[in-house]
């Protein structure tokens, strides 16, 4: 008498779930299925909180819900699905998950730029499922639930795309290198990749969060001759000195773009927008020089729209330049970036302004949007089996 080898179970986890825009997050039982083919399932040890689960939570995105939040995050391969075997990925590989798990296929990704795929863009961005078009989270009682992202990290296990799920050195601090996923390689891509600056530029940071924060290390790292960090908040200017900056404004206490024209009279090379509103926008544009970039790496509400003057930029020969996820190519950037950081070229540890368990991810958003707090990390307690975590001083550079 044959059997039929019955279908692997649902994995009973913990999830950051969001109902409706506005609504109360509730952290909750959720059913996540095994993974399917070219999938990969990873315990998460540390989600990072953005300001775009801010937009989200505030409805100013059009997101399916109800969707498990979060997108930026670190943890350890637990269960890979069928084919799989090409992925270079094991069970207990160390992972920084990748919110542009990008299909290789289309002609964006055979182009070069898998940040601009389009199946993530047109099917797992939007209509909040992986690959095949369907989700692998739902509740106890069968209720579909959406993935944020293709990610969906604040919860205590995600799958996701073998391409989301980048493996890198075990050596490193693998609940910091949440940062990486999102923070740093927005950040230090958009000045690296996106924006190419060389050395002996002059670059401007509008709001030192942690994507402003990194494209001010991105900046140091491209040798900038002098990077201003803008921001409203003492503390973040303090630490963007600490990181690179050259010079700050305290655009609370001034008109940033006059007290750019002031440290910069002819005018800045770059300037970066790391906050996304229209004001920081129209201010970047404002503040450069001859030839000068405008690089637009914040995120605003959808539908927003910024003015500018054409022909005052057409005569400087001047460019608007949109960054999505700092124009990385995951696989190259981020084993790169997570090199960086244990040769202590990048500080991510600074940029952390606290550890927080899954169920204060609530009172963490909402620190956020107070507008004084950094990253803050979601630590789930998951830990990776003795000898595999990383550890690394930040004040110790090789070579």
């Amino acid at each position: 008498m044959s059997t039929t080898p019955s279908a692997p179970s649902a994995r009973r986890i913990r999830g950051v779930v969001l109902h409706s825009p506005g609504a109360p997050l509730t952290v909750t039982e959720v059913d996540l299925a095994p993974p399917g083919p070219g999938e990969v399932e990873v315990a998460v040890v540390a989600a990072g909180v953005c300001h775009s689960d801010l937009h989200v939570v505030r409805g100013e995105w059009d997101v399916p819900m109800p969707v498990v939040m979060g997108h930026e995050g670190s943890g350890v391969v637990t269960a890979l699905g069928p084919d799989t075997a090409d992925s270079g990925l094991a069970v207990g590989d160390h992972v920084v998950l990748s919110w542009v798990p990008a299909c290789g296929e289309c002609r964006y990704c055979l182009a070069g730029r898998p940040a601009a795929c389009r199946l993530v863009a047109d099917v797992v961005a939007p209509l909040g499922v992986l690959y095949d078009g369907t989700s692998r989270l739902s509740t106890p009682d069968g209720e579909r639930l959406h993935h944020y992202l293709g990610v969906s990290s604040f919860a205590d296990h995600v799958v996701v795309p073998v391409s989301g799920a980048i493996k890198v050195r075990k050596d490193a601090p693998l609940d910091a290198l949440a940062l990486v996923g999102c923070a740093i390689a927005t950040g230090v891509g958009a000045v690296r990749n996106t924006a190419g600056v060389e050395a002996g530029a002059t670059v401007a940071v509008i709001g030192c969060g942690g994507v402003g924060l990194s494209c001010v290390q991105g900046a140091k790292l491209s040798g900038a001759s002098r990077i201003v960090a803008v921001d409203v908040v003492a503390d973040k200017l303090d630490l963007a000195l600490e990181l690179g900056a050259t010079d700050v404004v305290d655009a609370s206490a001034t008109d940033p773009v006059a007290a750019l024209r002031a440290l910069v009279p002819e005018g800045l090379d770059y300037v970066f927008d790391a906050i996304g509103k229209i004001a920081t926008t129209e201010q970047a544009i404002a503040a450069l020089g001859q030839g000068g970039a405008a690089v637009i790496v914040g995120l605003p509400p959808t539908g927003s729209t910024a003015r500018f003057d054409p022909l005052a930029l057409a005569e400087a020969d001047q460019r608007i330049l949109g960054s999505n996820y700092g124009s990385v190519v995951a696989q190259r950037d981020i084993p790169t970036l997570v090199d960086l950081v244990v040769g202590g070229f990048l500080d991510v540890e600074s940029m952390i302004s606290a550890r927080r368990p899954l169920e204060e991810a609530g009172a963490a958003l909402a620190d956020l949007d107070g507008g004084h707090a950094l990253r803050q990390l979601l630590i789930t307690g998951y830990r990776p089996a003795a000898g595999e975590a990383g550890t690394y001083d930040p004040a110790k550079r090789e070579g």
